[in-house]
C-alpha cells in the first residue's frame, strides 16, 4: 500500500536561497533508493480557505520506505538546509485499501454508532 508524503511548502521571500537550491540538488538522490517519487510539486488554486505556500505530493511504496528515507544518514545530513532555510508541516498518509468508498466508510462508522449504543 502505498503512503504520500505531503508538504505544505513555504519559502521566505518566494525564491529558494543558495542552501535551499543545495538541498534541492541533493535531495532526489537520497530519495531513490527508497523508491520515492514526486507527483506534485508547485503552486496551489485555493478553493476553500487558505493555503500560502506551495505544496509537495511525493508517493513511497509504503509507510516502512518513507520512514527509512527520512530517518536515513543521507537525508538527514541534507535536512538542516530545507528546515533553516523553509517553512514546512509535512504530513504522511496512507493509500486507501481497494474497494473503498466514502459511502461504506459511512456504513462502518453507523455500524459501531449503534452497536456502542450512543
Amino acid at each position: 500500500m502505498s503512503t504520500y508524503l505531503i508538504d505544505h511548502l513555504r519559502i521566505p521571500g518566494g525564491i529558494p536561497n543558495e542552501a535551499g537550491l543545495d538541498y534541492l540538488e541533493q535531495v532526489e538522490a537520497t530519495v531513490r533508493p527508497y523508491g520515492g517519487k514526486w507527483l506534485a510539486n508547485g503552486e496551489v488554486t485555493v478553493v476553500e480557505g487558505a493555503w500560502p505556500g506551495l505544496v509537495v505530493l511525493m508517493e513511497f511504496p509504503d509507510r516502512d520506505a518513507v520512514e527509512r528515507w527520512y530517518d536515513s544518514p543521507e537525508y538527514q545530513a541534507i535536512l538542516p538546509l530545507r528546515v533553516n532555510n523553509a517553512i514546512c508541516d509535512i504530513v504522511l498518509i496512507d493509500s486507501l485499501p481497494e474497494g473503498y468508498t466514502v459511502r461504506g466508510f459511512a456504513q462502518q462508522v453507523r455500524a459501531l454508532v449503534e452497536a456502542s449504543g450512543s
